[in-house]
């Protein structure tokens, strides 16, 4: 009995560090800045098949729904991804679900080039330097690091990032803890001041 009572408690001590860790990561490197016009990125993930997987589904719907909490008319949304696992890009597999299955009718963008998170940022800098506010769009930790590469690329820029709406209590849950561990890994190279939490 104990040791059950022991293993479930260690399952909520872990899915609440998940949640937690994932939480603090979309609040970090993020402000409040204003204005008329929003560019809302989307990272791709890779993707073999000329459908979305998984990953890049999410990521789309995280995108779209972020257009909607900012409430901006002047948004772009880009998708980001070159053909890194299979022969259609991962920036248009995301559009074409966008579009086809999501409905969406806003601008969009491509960005098809990027085989790396370094490139995502260098290749969308262009399409986004002219916005008064950048999200950017994908798994917590991975958004993080995106937009510590932003500040290093361009710190002009960095006062424009804010938040997206990738993170929402409770979704991914049973996931977040390996999301949590792994981009613990991913993050293991960010410097001291791009890990605060924006107050």
């Amino acid at each position: 009995m104990r040791r059950r009572t022991g293993l479930a408690m260690a399952g909520v001590a872990a899915l609440a560090w998940g949640e937690w860790l994932n939480w603090r990561w979309s609040h970090t490197l993020v402000g409040s800045h204003g204005g008329a016009s929003e560019a809302v990125v989307v990272l791709g993930y890779r993707n073999p098949r000329p459908t979305a997987n998984f990953v890049n589904r999410w990521r789309v719907r995280a995108g779209i729904r972020s257009v909607a909490a900012g409430g901006a008319r002047g948004t772009r949304v880009i998708f980001s991804g070159g053909a890194v696992g299979g022969r259609v890009t991962e920036a248009q597999v995301m559009a074409d679900y966008a579009k086809s299955v999501l409905g969406f009718d806003g601008t969009v963008l491509l960005e098809d080039q990027s085989s790396t998170t370094w490139e995502n940022i260098t290749n969308v800098i262009p399409l986004v330097e002219d916005a008064d506010r950048i999200k950017i769009v994908s798994q917590p930790a991975h958004a993080l690091k995106a937009r510590a590469y932003v500040r290093r690329q361009r710190p002009d820029l960095a006062e424009r990032l804010v938040r997206a709406d990738d993170y929402r209590l409770g979704e991914w849950m049973v996931a977040k803890p390996l999301l949590a561990l792994y981009g613990l890994w991913s993050l293991r190279r960010l410097k001291a001041e791009e890990r605060k939490v924006t107050r």
